[in-house]
């Protein structure tokens, strides 16, 4: 009961990858902290950005920060001067080469869809709350936007004194689907915070975009599919159903159709006389009328 956990975290190393991607040995606690602060640092002077997430790549002395972002002209400024100004924040902290790059999710080859991201549906959560607009009307508002957007399920939690209520309490809106015990559900989690007049609001989002099957859980179902495929081929069944790739299906169809011999079919002799006696009596009666 109340053991809450990171469902990014759960899924970590199974459908999702690591967000801070370098290796390092004794100044392991060193990167960790400067990834700590790079991140804390971008959202802190791009409130109003509409950032979703933060990636950095480290290899030598070369750092890589990928901003995924809703709103791409407020990260990178006027003649990009927002974008410079980061990065040389980033270099005189580190002591190290960086290279800032940002992501429109608005494009078409983003996968991510603004209207779907659980940090920026959270975001816009607690941006209404603090706008004085009801928790309620909040709430659903953005649970109606996430489901017409194509999610498969969406829940959205408020924790605080909600309509500034003397005591504090948890309320939250859920429609659709939300498997968070199913390891392979793609669960997309944000958090925000909304500092009103009558303290802080905690805004918590859950985004169900559907299952997604691991890698190696792929190569064993292939594996699989591929050895009960040589074992029927070899009885000399059909195996196509069994393969994924139709390139393959083609060629264990191929091999296993068996080869039948043409052999040429003899005539019967009944039928070869009466052939034979259809001239004679052709012959016959045009004699008869000569």
């Amino acid at each position: 009961m109340g053991q809450k956990v990171n469902p990014y975290g759960l899924r970590l190393g199974i459908i999702y990858p690591w967000k801070s991607n370098w290796y390092a040995g004794r100044d392991y606690a060193e990167h960790l902290h400067e990834d700590i602060w790079i991140r804390k640092h971008i959202r802190e002077r791009l409130a109003r950005a509409g950032i979703s997430s933060i990636d950095i790549e480290r290899k030598g002395d070369q750092i890589w920060v990928y901003i995924r972002t809703a709103r791409p002209g407020i990260v990178i400024g006027r003649k990009g001067a927002e974008v410079d100004r980061l990065r040389r924040d980033i270099e005189r902290v580190t002591k190290k080469r960086v290279d800032v790059k940002v992501e429109d999710m608005n494009s078409a080859a983003s996968e991510a869809r603004p209207e779907t991201d659980a940090t920026l549906l959270a975001q816009g959560v607690a941006e209404q709350l603090a706008g004085r607009v009801s928790f309620r009307r909040a709430m659903r508002r953005a649970v109606q936007t996430a489901m017409r957007a194509g999610a498969l399920g969406v829940r959205v939690q408020c924790a605080g004194r909600l309509g500034g209520a003397e005591m504090s309490r948890r309320e939250w809106y859920r429609e659709g689907r939300v498997p968070l015990h199913t390891l392979r559900a793609k669960i997309d989690f944000g958090t925000a915070e909304a500092k009103t007049t009558f303290g802080v609001i905690g805004v918590k989002v859950w985004v169900y975009h559907g299952d997604e099957i691991p890698a190696a859980e792929q190569e064993t179902e292939r594996l699989r599919a591929r050895a009960l495929a040589q074992a029927t081929s070899a009885a000399g069944a059909s195996t196509g159903a069994l393969i994924d790739n139709p390139v393959e299906a083609e060629e264990l169809e191929a091999e296993a159709e068996p080869i039948v011999p043409v052999v040429p079919v003899e005539p019967e002799p009944e039928l070869e006389a009466e052939a034979g006696a259809e001239p004679d009596a052709g012959g016959s009666s045009e004699e008869g009328e000569a």
